[in-house]
């Protein structure tokens, strides 16, 4: 089992490695629609920041005009920061990459998911290869599977009588049909990326992506 402190160490890697694949950007990649709907890698970029620059106080009282929608509030903040250069968004995420953040209902797991499915979020659409390492996946997609699972990273159902197995290393987790693809591909889709289905395998596919439409 991975420790919270295995965790954190592990989101401080990978958002150096963010930062580093940021820097090598142009400005038309910068500006390119990610995986997330609506947001662009920029406004990825100030997300990764968001949860060290601003308090879970302050994240609350802004919450409070949006009626509790934590996603419309998560967008807030997001498009605010992203009005910074870009460099200083980079060079926030170098100096803050060791912060340990501990967000309500989530723990440290919802930081260290957003470091390795959000940069695929940036990266597929670029056709690039950057990646996390593979055993941040299989961490990540243990925690997908359990029942334990955040409803903010998979909501209730979505994996329900399925059987997820990675095909580029020892991984596999879920009971029923069975899905295979990518530790990469499985994470990103089960945490709601439907574009990722298209690399999936397997009886279960079908069922999964017929979730995520």
């Amino acid at each position: 089992m991975t420790t919270d402190a295995e965790i954190y160490a592990r989101t401080t890697s990978n958002r150096r490695l963010i930062a580093d694949f940021l820097e090598t950007l142009d400005e038309a990649q910068w500006q390119t629609e990610t995986l997330c709907t609506g947001w662009t890698v920029g406004h990825l970029a100030a997300h990764f920041v968001q949860p060290m620059l601003v308090g879970f106080g302050r994240f609350f009282v802004v919450a409070l005009r949006y009626r509790g929608d934590t996603d419309r509030t998560v967008d807030h903040f997001t498009r605010r920061l992203a009005r910074r250069p870009r460099h200083e968004l980079i060079a926030l995420l170098r100096t803050h990459a060791a912060d340990r953040v501990n967000p309500p209902r989530i723990g440290p797991m919802g930081p260290f998911a957003d470091t390795c499915v959000h940069l695929r979020d940036i990266a597929r659409p670029l056709g690039l290869a950057v990646d996390v390492p593979v055993e941040h996946w299989r961490t990540l997609l243990d925690n997908l599977v359990s029942p334990a699972v955040a409803p903010a990273l998979v909501p209730p159902g979505r994996l329900a009588g399925l059987e997820l197995a990675a095909t580029d290393t020892d991984w596999r987790g879920g009971s029923g049909e069975l899905v295979t693809g990518t530790a990469e591909a499985l994470g990103i889709a089960a945490c709601g990326r439907a574009a990722a289905v298209a690399d999936l395998r397997g009886p279960g596919r079908d069922i999964l992506l017929g979730r995520l439409s």
